[in-house]
């Protein structure tokens, strides 16, 4: 932010405190770093807030900002706090102001960050998010700082109010914590060991999200195939997934992140057997060499990963696949690295989401001898992403020519001004950019259209249809749910057919999507 630019902000921040009035309802901005758990997170703190009595802002300015932190990668530490930094004089200008800071780097940092930026109001972990609206007032009333992080799960995160970010998908969690200790990971001292929920809560949750709209649930867990192993159940996951089957009304189910060494063929078979789950997994791989895998403590082999693909594709021959990589391991030779190349050229995968390897205190990854120099993992990494930008391109390719079915996002392409293009998902999760023929009715968001892929490129697929015919909507109650959501938001009634890529402000992420390919 340039000088000039703070300025107006702070500016616009002390004229709308002083024309507000003392009695206004105060407004909130939750900023969401990290992973889709972390998202979902952040949906319930907005929905804590709205309990409180706040607004989500609807611009830049806003009473309440919370920062929902994550502390997989090391510039997550330079991110928040450049942010934080940023909103020291734009507090200074404004004392009715309040800063939190929350989730895993909050859990891991403690004290750091009240320390580093003494401004911040509260500060509070992974398994007291319900704590949020306590501390701020806490702190307002005692003028000072409120620091509150506990040790283990306090209230299972689902049972917490939630605002969706999105009405016509959302965002279930099935368990919470990692019972896994793989040596570059420091979520599960961060988020504990695994707790799951019991299948009946899952089920009802789903419910109620479908009676509200929603025809996209994507389940979540830090190893969700492991479901079921605090109960005893070890078939618990396929079964959940069949019995998202049962659910009449929805229509996409998806579910991240499996782990390659618990993923058992009865998962497959549910998968391929119901029919409103998804072509479309999300296998981490990590390396490609045994032996960084074994290093990594990543209880499979390169052979195992590839038979779970083999297996996956020989019963849904058109799924997507998508994978992380982590390139730079510590000892990783320049042998091993090409074993992480072959193996991602036999996979094929859709999209990779690749980063450099980053070391993280506390992880005994951290203290292993010959950590790579930056130049080598660099260059490693530049290799790696090309090779996967030519294989998406080359998969991306097959699909012209294609009919799909795209869900219709609130979320626009980045060109979207300049080519008129709506965006939405296809069933295996590729984002596809399409236009409305002239004469056709428009989507609405939560709505589906039938489409032919008539472009390509690596990291999204395109569908122009040339008249009427060759385009088919099909509006839906998730549709009709988003004119819902906009009307209660304006105060006045929608068209039918109205158009809207604008989203909703609150929370800074929210539908669920891949994030970017690249770290």
């Amino acid at each position: 932010m340039t000088e000039s630019s703070e300025a107006t902000f702070i500016q616009a921040v002390t004229d709308a405190a002083a024309s507000a009035g003392q009695e206004r309802q105060r407004t909130y901005q939750v900023r969401t770093f990290g992973c889709q758990m972390n998202v979902h997170d952040s949906e319930r703190m907005a929905g804590l807030l709205e309990d409180a009595g706040m607004v989500a802002s609807t611009d830049d300015v806003a009473d309440v900002v919370v920062f929902n932190t994550c502390a997989v990668r090391e510039n997550a530490d330079n991110k928040l706090y450049g942010n934080l930094g940023m909103l020291a004089s734009v507090k200074a200008a404004n004392p009715g102001m309040q800063i939190a800071v929350g989730g895993c780097l909050a859990q891991k940092d403690r004290d750091t960050i009240l320390r580093k930026a003494p401004w911040v109001d509260a500060v509070f972990g992974t398994h007291n998010v319900g704590a949020l609206p306590t501390l701020l007032e806490r702190a307002r009333h005692n003028n000072e700082a409120q620091l509150e992080i506990l040790e283990s799960l306090d209230v299972f995160p689902s049972t917490l109010p939630t605002k969706r970010d999105s009405v016509y998908s959302a965002w279930v969690s099935i368990s919470v914590g990692c019972n896994n200790t793989c040596t570059f990971c420091i979520v599960p001292s961060l988020r504990g060991k695994e707790k799951d929920r019991r299948p009946g809560e899952i089920l009802a949750e789903i419910q109620a999200l479908v009676d509200d709209g929603a025809i996209e649930v994507t389940l979540l867990g830090q190893n969700v195939n492991s479901y079921g192993v605090e109960f005893g159940e070890r078939d618990a996951f396929s079964k959940l997934l069949r019995a998202c089957g049962e659910i009449e009304g929805l229509e996409r189910v998806r579910f991240t992140s499996p782990h390659p060494a618990a993923f058992t063929d009865d998962v497959i078979d549910a998968m391929a057997e119901t029919p409103n789950v998804m072509p479309q997994l999300h296998m981490p791989l990590q390396s490609g060499s045994d032996k960084i895998l074994k290093d990594m403590r990543r209880s499979y082999r390169s052979t195992k990963f590839l038979g779970i693909l083999d297996k996956v594709r020989e019963r849904m021959p058109d799924a997507a696949i998508s994978t992380d990589i982590i390139v730079g391991f510590p000892g990783e030779t320049e042998e091993d690295f090409q074993a992480t190349l072959d193996v991602v050229e036999k996979s094929r995968f859709a999209t990779a989401f690749t980063f450099q390897y980053s070391k993280r205190p506390g992880t005994p990854a951290a203290e292993l001898e010959n950590q790579l120099p930056k130049a080598v993992v660099q260059e490693r990494f530049e290799r790696l992403t090309a090779l996967q930008d030519r294989i998406a391109a080359e998969e991306n390719a097959k699909q012209v020519g294609k009919r799909v079915e795209v869900m219709v996002t609130a979320h626009a392409g980045r060109k979207s001004e300049q080519t008129h293009r709506l965006t939405g998902r296809s069933k295996d999760q590729r984002l596809v950019h399409f236009s409305v023929p002239e004469g056709a009715e428009q989507p609405r968001p939560g709505d589906l259209v039938t489409v032919t892929i008539t472009d390509a490129a690596a990291f999204h697929l395109v569908a122009d249809p040339a008249n009427a015919s060759e385009y088919t909507l099909r509006r839906s109650r998730a549709g009709d749910a988003w004119d819902r959501s906009q009307a209660d938001s304006c105060g006045v009634p929608v068209a039918p057919g109205t158009p809207s890529n604008a989203t909703r402000k609150g929370v800074s992420l929210g539908m669920p999507s891949l994030p970017a390919p690249r770290r």
